[in-house]
Parts: structure tokens; sequence; C-alpha cells
């Protein structure tokens, strides 16, 4: 395993700024947010491949900014939406491929936003799936709050249904906002995870810095290792978290002893 961290984790410091900073603090491996539309651009990209010039670093993956319309553009029956949704993801994937990045992360449809059955939802995410495979681009569901993919069931289903046709990625304050610990998801997603984020919690708190908090990273590694997990580690939180630079220099001393060991 390897860690990283989400330049987001500094929203709303712009990608590249966040990617610098963060690199000056030891951090060599990221996800970055596409936070603006135009950030897709081959520009845009070129920006970024100079940064992986001459800082070498990595970006592994990407995650829209449109993760709360996914909803409405990919995941409801109105089939000609649906198709354009498919084109404007597109844009996303081929903007990924353009800075090295192998993962987009995917939100899917929030709960109580649509009717589609199961077998609906798959076959959407499967259209998705075989899109981003055409690109070399690897679309990983997320399991997230107060979405479809809350549920550790409905991940089950996903990969009954789906089988080689899925990757997820396991979020762990998602999974404590949602009211499950992390383990619960490491075993439905099972050989299917190709990429955590990582946080730590309190019972009052869900999302900290690792070290922070209560949760046991060690243990947490152990049921990674116990479904054959060899993907990335990637800190992700919210600015809120995030005391100061020092604080974000012991996370990565932290992860690294346990993740990389």
């Amino acid at each position: 395993m390897r860690v990283g961290i989400s330049a987001a984790s500094l929203y709303p410091m712009e990608t590249e700024k966040a990617i610098c900073h963060l690199n000056d603090l030891g951090f060599s491996l990221f996800e970055i947010f596409f936070n603006a539309y135009c950030e897709t651009s081959a520009e845009f990209g070129a920006l970024l491949n100079e940064l992986r010039r001459t800082r070498g670093i990595e970006i592994k993956s990407v995650h829209p900014f449109t993760s709360a319309l996914e909803s409405m553009l990919l995941f409801e029956r109105y089939e000609r939406r649906f198709q354009e949704g498919l084109a404007f993801y597109q844009n996303y994937m081929e903007a990924a491929r353009r800075i090295g990045a192998k993962l987009l992360v995917l939100h899917g449809q929030r709960q109580g936003a649509g009717s589609l059955s199961d077998q609906e939802y798959c076959a959407h995410y499967r259209a998705l799936y075989a899109l981003g495979q055409s690109l070399g681009i690897t679309v990983a569901q997320e399991n997230v709050w107060m979405f479809r993919s809350a549920s550790p069931v409905f991940i089950e289903t996903m990969r009954h249904e789906l089988g080689k046709n899925c990757a997820f990625v396991l979020d762990t304050k998602q999974a404590v906002l949602s009211g499950y610990k992390p383990e619960v998801f490491c075993a439905a997603m099972g050989e299917r995870l190709v990429h955590v984020h990582l946080s730590d919690h309190t019972e009052n708190q869900s999302c900290l810095l690792p070290g922070e908090g209560t949760f046991d990273l060690k243990r947490f590694r152990r049921a990674l290792d116990d479904i054959g997990y060899t993907g990335d580690v990637i800190t992700e939180v919210y600015r809120k978290a995030i005391r100061n630079d020092a604080a974000l220099r012991a996370t990565l001393q932290v992860t690294k002893a346990i993740f990389e060991e």
C-alpha cells in the first residue's frame, strides 16, 4: 500500500496551489477534485503535468465537482439525459487520463432521488464503467452518506450483480456518518475495493486527520489485508479538520507507519 492525500482537503485553495503546498509538506501521491469545468481542459492538464514532472508527484484519482448532480445526470430514467450524462463524464475521464490518473470517484444516486431498481442502477453504472474502461479509467462507486451507496447491503448487491465490472472506493468518514464501522464496507466491497479515503473520528466527531481520533487504524489495516487490498490509502478530510501544517506532517508519518510498513 501507499499513502497520499486529497488536494481537496485544503478546499477552497485552488487545486494546483494545494498540490504544491502539500508536496512541500512531504506528500507525493494525490487525489484531486475537478472543482471547475475549466479544470478539465487540456491547458489545465498541462499545468498539472508540469507539476508532475518538476515535483515528482503522482495523481492517482479524480473526483468530479458535479457529484451532487449524478442522480439527475446519470441515475434517472430519462434516456436522452443519461446519454448526455455519459458524454459529460467522458470529459472528466479524458481529463483524468491526460494527467495520468487511473480512477474516477462516483457518488451515484442520492437516497429518495428516483425510483430506479437495483438492476436499473447497476445497468447505468455498467455503462459508465465500460466507458471508463475504454479510456483506461476505472469508475469506482464510493460509499456516501445519504446516497444509495450508504448501505453495505446495496454495495453487496452491486458486487453480486456486476461481478468484475465494478469497483469501489471506501470512505471511512462516510461509513461513520452512515452508522457503520468502516470494516463492514471492507467486507461488502471485498476484492472489488480499489481505493480508500481515510480519516479518523471519535464518538462525537466524524472527520479528523488520521491519528487524531479513536479509530483503530491498525485494525483497519488488518481488515484491508484480510480482503487482499493492495491499493492506495488517501487521507481525505474537510478543511476545518486541519489545524496547521504540523498536523498534516504528523498525519503523513502516522499513515506511512501503519499502511506502508
